[in-house]
């Protein structure tokens, strides 16, 4: 039993986890389809006398995930894991922190935050998981990855379909401030650590190849490209509210023309200029 939980905790020497392989889809259309089954069955959750139960569930499930990755670098010690590369500077760690609280309070200030992360950042890490290279279906580590990265998703969608939440113009200005003060603080951390820290990745490239990789290595031109992506990401993150906004509007004012001609006709005395 010892070796099981050994092996099943550990970290493999060899690569067991790839890119754009049946392991690295699954998680993602299983998220997809927790996403589609909220959307269909919203008005009957958001009525479900437990609906409160299941958020409470997700939320403690997301901060089981966030506690048990450090829980293994400690328990672990064939993973010598040294704790200032491990430090809570990270976008994905704070998004699935925020929520947590998020569901519990159903704040909206948390979901301005959560919303905008969780697609201009968190977004890689669903699209080259490059972290669990070492560490497959076999072990906690993928499990505790996929639910971490995924839960953030469904959380978000759970609150907009359910909870009738959105982000505002408003939320992205916060979000963006917020992390641009996540991002002063791990450039920080990277130039006391030194060469080893690559906080929110701003350091250098990846030692495992990612999306990230068209960043160029030069700090100064990697930092502006960065702030450039990120930003198009949180225009493009606002993009479906803002057409669904002047869809609305547009949709208004048709009909309070229609109302106002109809008023008009059964009032002869106002006149249509």
């Amino acid at each position: 039993m010892k070796e099981f939980f050994s092996y099943f905790f550990g970290q493999g020497e060899d690569v067991e986890f790839t890119n754009f392989s049946f392991a690295h889809f699954l998680p993602i259309l299983l998220m997809i389809g927790a996403i589609v089954f909220i959307y269909k069955f919203r008005d009957v959750i958001r009525d479900f006398k437990h609906e409160k139960t299941i958020r409470f569930v997700l939320a403690f499930t997301m901060i089981i995930c966030e506690m048990s990755y450090f829980w293994r670098l400690v328990g672990v010690p064939s993973l010598d894991a040294n704790p200032v590369d491990h430090l809570p500077i990270t976008v994905c760690g704070w998004s699935i922190i925020f929520c947590s609280y998020l569901v519990v309070t159903k704040s909206q200030s948390l979901f301005d935050i959560a919303y905008f992360w969780l697609f201009s950042g968190t977004i890689f890490a669903l699209i080259t998981p490059t972290v669990i290279t070492h560490t497959g279906p076999t072990r906690y580590r993928y499990y505790q990855f996929w639910l971490e990265h995924t839960l953030g998703y469904i959380t978000i969608f759970y609150m907009i379909f359910v909870h009738r939440m959105r982000p505002t113009v408003k939320s992205a200005i916060k979000s963006y401030s917020l992390l641009a003060v996540l991002a002063v603080i791990a450039g920080f951390a990277n130039s006391i650590i030194g060469p080893g820290a690559n906080y929110l990745f701003m350091a250098k490239p990846e030692s495992t190849e990612s999306i990230l990789d068209f960043l160029p290595a030069n700090y100064a031109l990697r930092i502006f490209v960065m702030a450039l992506a990120i930003t198009a990401l949180f225009v493009i993150s606002y993009l479906p509210w803002f057409f669904m906004d002047r869809r609305t509007k547009g949709k208004n004012t048709a009909e309070e023309v229609k109302a106002e001609e109809c008023s008009c006709f059964e009032n002869p005395e106002i006149s249509v200029k």
